[in-house]
């Protein structure tokens, strides 16, 4: 890929760790420790390990969950994975449908020319993405422990000590809490988890009916028509999805039995169909909360440990995993050294609006999914009004969140959105960010990227299809910069990128 067009260089080798004294007893074996191996763990440490940053990611249970819940990879998360050159790997997995019918379940036609590549939704095993992204991270170096639970932390100036369940001791610069919902790292930072606990609670298992097929569709169709939060899906092997609304609100902890199951699928449909020989079940509910701060010093906290709302619209695995990919190369500039002074702090400054706006449409939408009659009516007048195409398509962007514009000062409408994967002369553009660099795309032919080259590329492309002279776009693809002023330049790379190697 080196040419005189292109021009990028390796990221230079690991400098050692500063050590924190030499009475200290905990040395600095790792940069970061990440706790949780979910989908958000797996994502930061991949992102980590492309700038040789050294991670440990630490899994409190021992092996994978043993059912299978099929999540949906909306546009954002699909870009994302092609920008690190995933995304044919992910795509084996995944069926794809239309970007459509995602807004409180709402059934519309996708609108035409999304402005994606990739536009359409893909759904996929939740343990076969958990593996990919794993698989990915240790690919790349990580090193990835089960079994290991965090029970308490202290931090300094310098780093953060761990304590594990099993009273063992690590030591590492910084802490990343991607422990879930019930984060410990987030209890243990003494962070406020502000917002309202669940009202309503939605009981999902995967099982095998005893009636015909038919039956089951005709009274599917005929209770969906009011109620949202209900269906039996043929999943495959004979068995069936089955979601159906909770009688209350229980222990999340514990797992609903398939009594439960059975006298909730009377009571709604009039029948249980015979539900039978569960594979797994399970219990959400719509609680809807967000972390007063996503750092605390040398503790971060991202995906669910920052956020957690109603699975309606699919959002959640998504929002976690562009965190992580917000997030990886900031912590890698902080670590390696180069990072502007205030980058880290904008991880919480451009994230948590986004996870706020999320909480907020997936209320919307649990509103919209109530059987009374006041949104009932709600429904019907937005189901009247997404005909028109710009109110679908607003939803169906802010959903599949290619809307998110981080605030980057004044400037053209692109500055702080994502640029789509338009055409090069190298290929994509997206392929040119599988090593998580910036990169100047630059029409002039007259720009350089200078002392910026150990983390910036350059690609001069005059037939590039952009409507602007040239851009700077960020590791994460958010357009930093539009112009073709040098020195205008120069001021965005410092911003971004910290001071010149030379």
């Amino acid at each position: 890929m080196n040419s005189p067009q292109f021009t990028a260089e390796p990221s230079p080798s690991p400098s050692p760790s500063p050590s924190l004294s030499d009475a200290d007893p905990y040395p600095v074996p790792y940069d970061v420790i990440i706790a949780g191996c979910g989908p958000t763990g797996a994502m930061l440490a991949a992102e980590l390990r492309l700038h040789d940053v050294r991670v440990l990611v630490l899994e409190k249970e021992t092996e994978p969950a043993p059912f299978v819940r099929i999540v949906g990879l909306h546009i954002r998360s699909l870009e994302l994975m092609a920008m690190r050159g995933l995304l044919d790997r992910v795509l084996e997995h995944g069926r794809r449908r239309p970007a459509a019918g995602f807004f409180a379940g709402i059934s519309k036609p996708a609108p035409e020319g999304l402005d994606s590549a990739h536009a359409y939704l893909l759904g996929i095993p939740h343990p076969v993405i958990v593996r990919l992204l794993e698989e990915r991270a240790v690919q790349l170096g990580a090193q990835v422990r089960r079994g290991c639970a965090v029970a308490g932390f202290e931090q300094d100036d310098e780093g953060v000590t761990v304590d594990l369940a099993d009273g063992e001791r690590l030591r590492a610069r910084y802490l990343v809490g991607c422990d879930g919902g019930r984060s410990a790292v987030r209890k243990l930072l003494g962070v406020g988890f502000p917002g309202e606990p669940s009202r309503t609670e939605t009981l999902m298992g995967e099982m095998e009916v005893g009636v015909p097929q038919e039956e089951v569709a005709a009274k599917v169709a005929e209770i969906g028509e009011t109620n949202k939060r209900f269906w039996l899906r043929p999943f495959g092997g004979g068995a069936y999805s089955v979601v159906v609304p909770a009688a209350g609100v229980g222990d999340r902890a514990e797992p609903p039995t398939l009594q439960d199951f059975k006298q909730q699928l009377r009571a709604i449909a009039g029948t249980d169909f015979g539900v039978h020989s569960p594979r797994w079940l399970s219990r959400f509910g719509d609680a809807t909360r967000l972390a007063e701060r996503y750092r605390v010093g040398r503790v971060l906290l991202a995906g669910d440990a920052a956020h957690i709302h109603p699975p309606t619209g699919g959002q959640g695995l998504n929002l976690g995993v562009q965190d992580a990919f917000n997030l990886g190369w900031k912590l890698a500039a902080q670590i390696r050294g180069w990072a502007p002074e205030t980058l880290l702090d904008t991880y919480q400054t451009e994230r948590r609006p986004v996870a706020e706006n999320v909480l907020d449409n997936t209320r919307a939408q649990m509103e919209l999914h109530s059987t009374e009659p006041g949104p009932q009516a709600l429904r019907r007048l937005l189901t009247e009004l997404m005909d028109i195409d710009e109110v679908n398509r607003r939803l169906i962007e802010k959903i599949a969140a290619i809307d998110i514009r981080y605030d980057f000062g004044d400037g053209p409408d692109l500055l702080g959105r994502r640029l789509r994967d338009i055409e090069v002369k190298q290929g994509h553009l997206y392929g040119l960010l599988h090593r998580g660099r910036g990169l100047l795309l630059d029409r002039t032919a007259r720009l350089t990227v200078g002392g910026w080259s150990d983390r910036v590329d350059h690609l001069a492309d005059p037939t590039a299809v952009l409507d602007v002279p040239c851009v700077l776009l960020r590791p994460d693809g958010h357009v930093a910069w539009i112009g073709d002023d040098q020195q205008d330049l120069d001021a965005h790379l410092s911003r971004w990128f910290g001071k010149p190697a030379n």
